[in-house]
């Protein structure tokens, strides 16, 4: 995995080392507990796939500026916030194998760390005047927020279709990708048909990226969440909804019984997956994500060909062919 993503940095290999020094030096407070928690958040970042679509956005459009580092800035002070609070909200003690940071400092500590990452944000934008920055970063939240309610809604009734579950994930992950791609490319041009080519660019990785994701919970390989936990927390996804809308009355009615009261049952929860997997539920949603993985490159070739956008294309097919 390392040389992939190491191949696909190779154009901004520079950009992304200083980023990382800037991005730790940004994070350093006089507060004790709050330094020692950014320290915690830094040392665990993961392989920097968002400040990667801004740097090579940004690179495939015209040079990388100041901004650019500030655009890249952004994304994470604001995506790492809701992250934090995602955790409260969902009791998650761990997040890609570390423990987060509610397990280690409770609830109340994590909720206001979150708040200070939000603030950073804001006020990197506001002292640099990049508002429109903040515009393209803030919607993407405010996104985030809209599909993560919407979600907890339906799965309350199981009445999700797939127009719903699209509205979901364009909402609660291609919005953060399409802000990355749009926010990169608004950093070096003020030309509004590029900056929403890329937003919609973006928009295609992210909806591949998550059904990529979704795929995994009926997978074998060990990739750093339970197989079934989508099921066992009661989330409709793309293989599940095309099972259920293929079925007799009965059929359905069954399996809605299990997800809604026997999710915690893994004999269970593995009838579920057996019976998705039988109904064609995994080959049609691979489809699908191939169907937006191909969008996705058609945009991508009607932009400059050069380094950048060699790597881009590394980069979205890898969204799609990752093992975690």
């Amino acid at each position: 995995m390392s040389s992939i993503i190491n191949q696909i940095q190779a154009p901004i290999k520079n950009e992304i080392l200083n980023f990382e020094k800037e991005f730790r030096a940004s994070m350093n407070t006089n507060v004790v507990l709050l330094d020692k928690i950014m320290t915690y958040i830094v040392k665990r970042k993961g392989k920097q796939m968002r400040p990667m679509f801004v740097f090579l956005m940004a690179k495939m459009a015209a040079d990388i500026n100041e901004s650019t580092f500030r655009a890249a800035s952004l994304i994470e002070l604001l995506h790492t916030a809701t992250l934090v609070h995602d955790d409260v909200v969902d009791d998650s003690s761990h997040r890609r194998g570390f423990f987060s940071i509610n397990a280690l400092w409770k609830n109340k500590i994590a909720v206001l760390v979150g708040d200070y990452l939000l603030s950073k944000g804001l006020l990197l934008s506001i002292d640099n005047e990049d508002f429109h920055l903040l515009k393209i970063v803030s919607n993407a939240v405010k996104e985030m927020s809209e599909g993560e309610l919407l979600q907890i809604e339906k799965a309350r009734k199981l009445d999700i279709t797939e127009d719903v579950y699209f509205d979901i994930i364009r909402q609660k992950t291609a919005s953060l990708i399409a802000s990355c791609c749009s926010a990169g490319v608004a950093s070096v041009s003020e030309d509004k048909e590029l900056i929403e080519k890329a937003r919609l660019m973006g928009e295609k990785i992210g909806i591949a990226f998550q059904i990529k994701d979704d795929l995994f919970d009926y997978g074998d390989a060990e990739i750093g969440k339970p197989r079934g936990i989508d099921i066992k927390e009661k989330k409709m996804t793309l293989p599940l909804i095309y099972a259920l809308n293929n079925s007799g009355k009965s059929e359905k009615r069954k399996i809605i019984n299990i997800i809604k009261n026997e999710s915690e049952n893994s004999a269970k929860v593995k009838e579920v997956i057996s019976y998705v997997k039988n109904s064609g539920g995994i080959e049609y949603t691979t489809k699908v994500m191939e169907e937006y993985h191909k969008e996705a490159l058609n945009i991508l070739h009607s932009f400059p060909d050069n380094q950048a956008r060699v790597s881009l294309e590394k980069l979205i097919n890898y969204t799609i062919e990752r093992k975690k």
